[in-house]
């Protein structure tokens, strides 16, 4: 079952070390989204930059490949203590893997709808505009979602890129 993230946790100091992740993936050539898996104890045991390059993989999106790392690392009763942050809302796809390997809350910057206007009908981002709310809503556990935080923030990653 998920556990809210503990009362003072600074959302936006997590969420700009994912904003971080990201930008590194853009300055390596890669689309700009970042993740970090923080456990229950406010320490950042993974983070994944989008993978994309260099196979073309449509389906390398940062909270994906985190979701499989962590999901292979550790047990689901430990990641519903676990938070990620990602920059962007996660996808459906990414909602989904979230969803079976456990995790207890996501926070994200960017929201779906947003990053849609931003990529527009990009090839290499044909942007699905559906809230991981109504993903999560569909199963049987609750995943607990915040965001979009710090959206501006996270939209000026992806200034240039598509």
């Amino acid at each position: 079952m998920a556990q809210d993230t503990p009362a003072g946790w600074d959302h936006d100091g997590f969420l700009r070390q994912a904003f971080a992740v990201a930008m590194r993936a853009r300055e390596a050539g890669n689309h700009p989204f970042g993740a970090i898996l923080v456990g229950p104890d406010g320490v950042v045991l993974m983070e994944q930059q989008n993978a994309y390059h260099p196979n073309h993989d449509m389906t390398g999106h940062a909270e994906r490949v985190l979701m499989t790392r962590a999901s292979q690392a550790y047990r689901p009763d430990f990641l519903a203590q676990c938070t990620m942050y990602t920059s962007a809302e996660p996808c459906a796809m990414c909602a989904g893997a979230a969803y079976w390997a456990g995790i207890g809350t996501v926070v994200f910057g960017l929201a779906e709808s947003d990053l849609k206007r931003i990529t527009g009908d990009h090839p290499e981002n044909p942007t699905l505009d559906l809230p991981c709310r109504t993903v999560f809503d569909a199963g049987q556990r609750r995943v607990n979602v915040i965001g979009p935080l710090l959206a501006e923030e996270a939209a000026r990653l992806h200034e240039g890129v598509w």
